[in-house]
């Protein structure tokens, strides 16, 4: 009898413990789940009451923090202690921005961020002892190749294929020493390597350098690789397959897109308004809209930046003790007198002030003190990788040449007209009055 009480006590035991079981699921089911904290630019924006806009016309940082129960002695002590992180007259118009306020009657705001861009953002922490700080956000990176073939002009090219228009104004940087892009021709073939940058794995945030790229003009193939030759100074320069340099002194022209060479270097022009007289043209015109950035062909010092007669608004640049260059008819000028600039920098915009017929920039280029035409010039290329480093660059370039070759041909849309065809026609209607 005792045996058959034990087995019915053990049975009583587990048929309690498998009805208690759901009871105690449901008691752990209806225990409160913690939400995650998801942060923001490092806050948690639900523990404030958010402002968010962009910075409109008129708007000041001043402005905004006295609007919103800041302390005028506070925007002073941020506006004079932390410049050097960020000068608060300088914000601009259109950038977003949040203003974190506290959740109480006095709705007083406790941070300031403000977007630099949309990686790149500032921080002004409001409470207790004010700071300022520079941050970004989280970044990834995806690669990605393309090819293709000019059947238009590269950008119009490069957009049928999708591409981000910063990733043609890098190309065209890279090669701007080596190839003329006003005279690319059909057929002319490319590739590049390059990386897409995304916030959150999602939001499109532009590009990064390019890694690597192929170039073939007028059947010649070019290749270019990013590469860090001198270590101290940690600049990236661009080389070819055989480790060549493909920058060179000056680059090919002084507008960078979207131009048209209306008129050369020609000594022996005659212009109808004159009377078909002889007056020469020593400089190399440039068409292009009004307001077209204009660039420093090459390093060097700023020796003129003013307004005279027939050649309107125009800058010189003394390179060294053999180049200078002069750019004529601007809309206004970039540089001061004095001034140094790198090659690439913007020092004006394109106008037609002074003896002009249409908007242009006429670019002039002196050798030795005699002007003489850049485009028959041929100007020294910077200094190949040294024989040093050279076996070391072959050996990191081989791997990426490779990837590069193997891309396939992407085929563009079709566009409606044939720009390269317009792009190449010569403009022969000088009879225009011209002082240059």
């Amino acid at each position: 009898m005792h045996k058959y009480w034990g087995a019915f006590l053990a049975l009583a035991i587990f048929i309690s413990c498998k009805e208690d079981k759901p009871e105690q699921q449901q008691e752990i089911a209806q225990l409160p789940v913690e939400k995650p904290v998801v942060k923001r630019f490092g806050f948690d924006f639900d523990g404030y009451s958010i402002v968010q806009d962009t910075v409109r016309n008129g708007d000041s940082f001043g402005q905004l923090m006295l609007k919103n129960n800041v302390d005028y002695e506070k925007v002073i002590t941020i506006s004079e202690k932390f410049r050097d992180t960020f000068d608060v007259r300088k914000i601009n118009v259109g950038k977003p921005y949040f203003i974190l306020k506290s959740k109480d009657s006095l709705e007083k705001a406790q941070v300031f961020i403000y977007q630099n861009d949309k990686i790149n953002y500032t921080v002004f922490d409001l409470q207790d002892s004010a700071k300022v700080y520079r941050s970004k956000r989280r970044v990834s990176y995806k690669e990605r190749e393309i090819a293709g073939q000019i059947r238009n002009s590269l950008s119009l090219d490069m957009d049928s294929l999708g591409v981000d228009y910063n990733v043609t104004l890098n190309l065209a940087d890279i090669y701007a020493w080596t190839i003329d892009f006003f005279r690319l021709e059909k057929g002319d073939k490319f590739k590049i390597i390059y990386d897409e940058r995304y916030i959150n794995d999602s939001i499109y945030a532009g590009v990064g350098p390019i890694k690597a790229a192929y170039f073939k003009h007028k059947g010649k193939p070019i290749y270019a690789f990013p590469y860090v030759a001198d270590s101290l100074k940690s600049l990236t320069d661009y080389y070819d397959q055989d480790a060549n340099n493909l920058r060179s002194t000056f680059l090919k022209a002084p507008i960078k897109f979207n131009y048209r060479l209306s008129s050369r270097y020609n000594l022996r022009r005659r212009i109808a308004y004159y009377g078909y007289k002889v007056r020469p043209h020593k400089g190399t015109d440039y068409a292009a809209a009004i307001g077209t950035p204009i660039v420093a062909t090459a390093d060097g010092t700023v020796t003129e930046s003013r307004r005279r007669g027939g050649n309107g608004k125009y800058v010189k640049i003394k390179h060294n003790g053999i180049y200078s260059t002069q750019y004529l008819h601007m809309k206004a000028q970039k540089v001061k007198k004095g001034e140094y600039v790198r090659q690439g920098d913007v020092i004006g915009w394109v106008g037609m002030t002074g003896n002009t017929g249409g908007p242009h920039v006429c670019y002039r280029f002196w050798k030795n003190g005699r002007q003489v035409d850049p485009l028959r010039e041929k100007l020294p290329s910077a200094d190949p990788i040294v024989d040093s480093l050279r076996t070391a660059y072959l050996e990191h370039i081989e791997p990426i040449k490779t990837q590069l070759d193997c891309i396939e041909y992407q085929e563009p849309k079709e566009q409606e007209e044939d720009l390269i065809t317009l792009n190449q026609q010569d403009d022969t209607t000088q009879n225009q009055p011209n002082s240059n």
